[in-house]
């Protein structure tokens, strides 16, 4: 049974939109990971699924808590069950959600790192792609040499996604978004010298292709893993099986 848009199921989606694939910088809705919902009385189930079954584990277990903890700010949603399907640590995983053990909890020694220092290399990635994207589009517009955009600020980057982008990314590491903070930085949120900039760019343009190349190759393997999947559903069009079974009040 395939619903239509309701208030709660818009809520459920709306929460699931704002949880992110760590190295690929995309809400897991828009990449097709969340394979179905069910909202009953007693509360809701999301089934994930990733482009293979040997995804990272700890890529697979932060998107699952995640969403785990974005379905939690719903009220009034009951129990809420989030398992990752198909995948090689996939009782795992799922062991690890239901008992809300944690991420160390749930790996034990096989954890390498903690789950927040994992989420800040991956945030500090998507912002460095953000800021790329904000500078060469300001080269190509003015002409600007390379090396002032060492001299440009917040304030001079025009409206429109890539600056609302880049504002959220540094707000999710800590830095200032003042209209008059620098908009190239360092590794650490600091200044550049002029000299630097040509270096810093290349690197960031470099993570940028990275980002964007995984995400097409990522959806390219999701296709062909899925491809006898039944077809969109969902109320907001995306790859996913919604059905309510929550009877009116």
């Amino acid at each position: 049974m395939t619903t239509t848009a309701t208030p709660l199921v818009d809520e459920v989606l709306a929460a699931l939109a704002t949880v992110m694939d760590p190295e690929l910088d995309e809400p897991i809705t828009m990449l097709g990971f969340v394979r179905s919902v069910r909202i009953d009385n007693v509360g809701v189930t999301v089934h994930l699924r990733l482009p293979t079954s040997f995804c990272s584990p700890n890529f697979a277990y932060l998107m699952a808590s995640d969403a785990q903890d974005a379905l939690r700010r719903v009220e009034g949603l009951g129990r809420i069950v989030v398992q990752l399907d198909d995948h090689h640590d996939s009782d795992k995983i799922n062991a690890g959600l239901a008992a809300d053990a944690g991420y160390v909890g749930t790996f034990g020694s096989e954890a390498e790192t903690s789950l927040e220092e994992l989420r800040s290399i991956f945030l500090r990635k998507a912002h460095t792609a953000a800021m790329e994207r904000c500078a060469a589009a300001l080269v190509r517009q003015t002409d600007m040499p390379v090396e002032d955009l060492c001299l440009i600020t917040l304030a001079d980057i025009p409206e429109g996604p890539q600056k609302e982008a880049l504002l959220r990314r540094r707000v999710a590491i800590g830095l200032g978004v003042r209209p008059g903070d620098p908009v190239v930085v360092d590794e650490d949120g600091g200044p550049l010298a002029a000299e630097a900039v040509p270096l810093r760019l290349r690197f960031a343009k470099s993570v940028r292709i990275s980002i964007e190349g995984n995400s097409h190759f990522c959806r390219g393997l999701l296709a062909t893993r899925y491809a006898d999947s039944e077809p969109d559903q969902g109320p907001t069009g995306m790859s996913t099986r919604v059905t309510n079974l929550r009877s009116k009040p």
